[in-house]
Parts: C-alpha cells; structure tokens; sequence
C-alpha cells in the first residue's frame, strides 16, 4: 500500500474516533436546550452552542472533519469512508463508557454489523490508486440527486409517526447532506478542474449541505435515541461517500463478479444493520429527562 494512502487510512480511522465522540457531546448538549427551529436558525444556533458540552461535541468535530478532509485528499474516497464507518464500533464504546448510556444487545449487534458491512467494503476495495478526476455533469447530477433524497427524508418527518421515526428520519437527512459536502470536499482537493473546481456550483452546494445537516443532525439528537442517530448519520454520509467515490470518481466496485456480490451484499448489510439500531422511544425519553434535570 502507498505511504499516501497508508496516511490516509490512519486520519480516517482518527476521524471515526472523533466524530463518535463528537456526536455523544452534542446530543449531551442538544437535550438539555431549546427545541431546534428551522425557520429561527440563528436564535437555534445560538442555543446550541450557548451549552458547553455541544460547543465541546463541535470542537471535537472540527476535528474530525480537518481529519476526514486530510483522509479524503490522500486516500480513495470510497476506502477512506469505509475505514470511518468501520469505526462505528467506537461509538458503543464511548456511549456506555463515559456517557452513562445503555447500548442495548439490539444495539450492540446492529453497531457489529454495521462495522462488519463498512469493513467489507472497504476491503473489497481493490484499487489502491486515488481516484481524483471527475467528470462535472457526474457531480452535477449525483449531488443533485443525493439532495432530493435528503429532502425526502425531511418531508417525511411530517407525516404522523413515533418521535423515533422522525429522529431517524432527521439523521439520515442529515447524514446524506454530509455526505454531499464530503464529495465536494473531494472534488474540491483533486484540482483536476483548476480554478473552476475551486469555485465550482458544488463548492456552494457542499457549503449549504452542510448548514442543512448542521440544523439536520441537531434537531435528530433532541428527538431520537442517540446511538441509533449518531450511527444512522455517520452511515448515511459513508454510504453516499462510498457510492459517490463509485460513480463521480471512478472508484472500482470490483474486479470480478464475486467482488462486485460481495460488496452489494455489504451494503445491503449496513443497511439492515441501521435498522437494528434505533432504541425504543421510551427509553430515549427517559434519557432526556435525566439528561435535562441535571442541566448544562
């Protein structure tokens, strides 16, 4: 393996271990404010960060995204992503062992899969190469896409349903937008586009994906089970990472036939492993409560 990559792998793996820490910190945090308002943003905001343990969870994934941009610029995307979400299983660890939070035998094998299905991908990536050129009209068109899947996921929060559903439903959407700034991200760093790649409509769109899935994954951390969240957001954006590494830039599904199986089985398995995840909604309430009583 290239010393590059070999980096890479390593900043992704810090990477994991941040943004799972980051993600229990906010959701301390996220709990114990005001109810997120999407049409009240900066007052929201302000809220958030007026809690030192989400300004502590955002500082931690400052972080961790300084790490995931120094992975994406030295590793394949769809390899690097993978290695994140390998790291899912750090988030059961981090939860139970300093979070004081109780990670179901559900949980627990639907974070085990998840890790299984992401490694996996990631192993079955064959190509070491950093895949870097991308054609515009194949970012164009895949973020776009990927945007209207995330606006899906928001529309369905309004329909009646258990408070989990739409915490889910928020972290997904939140998760795919994160994922749409990551591909800008990349794009950003091949520089194979010049000036254009600087300035490109999918830096603009990478900024405001990334606004959206702040608010997004806030208002998810209030209302969900935190584990079942956190893992359904750090999902969501590796899956659309790895699937945009694929189709924008060229990163090879596979080798042969079996390959090819083998990673569409994992994704399918990553996908049936977040839905193992979520917990009951009454215990995420009771959670809440606590977490509000002991205040900031």
């Amino acid at each position: 393996m290239r010393p590059a990559v070999l980096a890479g792998l390593v900043l992704a793996l810090g990477c994991a271990a941040g943004a799972s820490l980051s993600g229990l910190l906010k959701q301390k945090g996220a709990v114990q404010v005001r109810d997120v308002d999407f049409r009240q943003p900066l007052q929201s905001a302000a809220a958030l960060f007026r809690s030192k343990w989400f300004l502590a969870g955002w500082i931690a994934a400052v972080g961790a995204w300084l790490l995931h941009v120094g992975a994406l610029a030295l590793a394949p995307l769809s390899l690097a992503q993978a290695v994140i979400s390998g790291g899912i299983v750090l988030l059961g660890l981090f939860a139970e062992r300093f979070f004081d939070l109780h990670v179901t035998r559900r949980q627990w094998a639907g974070l085990a899969l998840l890790g299984i299905g992401m490694i996996a991908l990631g192993v079955t990536a064959h190509g070491e190469r950093n895949h870097s050129r991308y054609g515009m009209l194949a970012i164009g068109a895949f973020e776009v896409g990927a945007v209207v899947l995330g606006l899906v996921c928001v529309m369905g929060c309004r329909r009646e349903g258990r408070r989990e559903q739409t915490g889910l439903l928020l972290g997904i959407a939140g998760g795919i937008f994160f994922g749409v700034s990551d591909i800008s991200i990349k794009a950003v760093t091949a520089g194979s586009h010049g000036v254009l790649g600087l300035i490109g409509p999918w830096s603009v769109l990478g900024i405001l994906t990334a606004i959206a899935a702040f608010f997004a994954t806030a208002r998810s951390l209030q209302i969900g089970n935190a584990v079942g969240v956190i893992a359904a957001t750090n999902s969501a954006a590796n899956v659309l990472g790895i699937v945009g590494g694929i189709v924008v830039f060229g990163d090879p599904l596979g080798q042969d036939s079996a390959t090819v199986v083998g990673r569409l089985l994992a994704f399918v398995l990553v996908v049936s492993a977040v839905a193992l995840v979520p917990a009951p909604v009454r215990a995420h309430d009771a959670v809440r409560r606590t977490a509000a009583a002991s205040g900031a």
